[in-house]
């Protein structure tokens, strides 16, 4: 009996050392109200959730009167568009940005992140903006499945595609089963996934196009201020756990029956999406045009926002004259 005790008081402190810290994370964690959003934005409210969005207008005398709605990727929110949306509005087009439930300034509910919620979140928000004429969508990394499911169900809606290194064409789920086991991966991914994701940023960032800093603290304090409210982590996992994002050839190949005007842009040294991703995808959209930014890594959007935003502006434009 003794022993036993002794294995319970061993269990109990072992359970008390690894539970303190954790629930001192959670407890320091805040809830995301109204009033953290920027001003210069808004909620949208969803069936599941406030979503934040905002517009980037171009000067009135260069409107084309075409909107561009850009989708971004798992965990960065729509700052990672930053760099890059002079160069839309510059050339007439109307950009509308909007963070993921989870992520950014988007409520996180407690539902599950799956393919669903990602397409039908998007719809939600073009319904309240009453947008009803088709968007050239751009989705980035994530972003790529998400714009391809919701073409798929809503092909209507849908002028053009622009992919920016989607996911989908990994061989095989390369995330550990421990990373995103239930309570150890909440337990990790709380504790040590901020410093962690930060470090993996830097190691996968470049400076090619010589307008960001990297090593400064802008991209990292615009990162973590997402990580101040409750939700962000249980949102990143649940997204793994629910939402294919290694193996999208069934959709991508659907998709390429619809013939939707589609450009792929993708860095030959991408670590996250791999380039030889890129064969999949054109044998999948065989009407596609790919684009290839040499050395070029997964931070491409924001890393190289000329060699990604001019020739999707290109390519846009070359369909509004076949179209004319």
């Amino acid at each position: 009996m003794k022993f036993a005790k002794k294995i319970i008081i061993g269990i109990l402190i072992f359970i008390l050392v690894l539970g303190i810290p954790y629930f001192i994370k959670i407890n320091s964690l805040k809830t995301l109200m109204q009033d953290d959003i920027p001003s210069e934005g808004a909620w949208a409210p969803l069936e599941m959730g406030n979503l934040f969005y905002r517009w980037h207008y171009p000067d009135e005398e260069a409107s084309n009167d075409e909107i561009i709605v850009l989708v971004h990727g798992f965990s960065t929110p729509h700052f990672v568009w930053d760099e890059m949306k002079e160069f839309f509005t510059n050339a007439g087009y109307t950009l509308l940005v909007y963070d993921h439930f989870g992520r950014g300034f988007s409520e996180r509910p407690s539902v599950t992140y799956d393919q669903n919620l990602y397409v039908e979140s998007l719809k939600g928000l073009l319904d309240h903006l009453d947008i009803s004429q088709p968007i050239n969508l751009v989705g980035y990394s994530m972003g790529g499945p998400v714009v391809g499911y919701f073409s798929l169900q809503y092909p209507h809606s849908v002028k053009s595609i622009s992919l920016i290194a989607p996911a989908g064409f990994m061989k095989e789920n390369s995330i550990d089963g421990l990373a995103v086991m239930p309570i150890a991966a909440d337990w990790f991914w709380q504790l040590f996934g901020k410093s962690l994701y930060l470090n993996e940023v830097q190691n996968e960032s470049t400076n090619i196009d010589g307008r960001v800093d990297f090593s400064g603290s802008n991209f990292v304090t615009k990162f973590s201020i997402q990580m101040e409210y409750r939700g962000f982590i249980e949102a990143l996992l649940s997204t793994v756990r629910n939402f294919d994002l290694f193996d999208a050839m069934e959709m991508f190949e659907d998709l390429g029956r619809q013939k939707i005007p589609t450009i792929a842009i993708w860095g030959t040294d991408d670590g996250v999406v791999p380039f030889v991703g890129s064969k999949k995808l054109m044998q999948s959209l065989p009407h596609a045009s790919l684009e290839v930014i040499d050395q070029g890594k997964h931070d491409i959007a924001y890393a190289n926002p000329s060699k990604v935003a001019l020739p999707i502006i290109n390519f846009l434009s070359q369909e509004t004259k076949s179209q004319d």
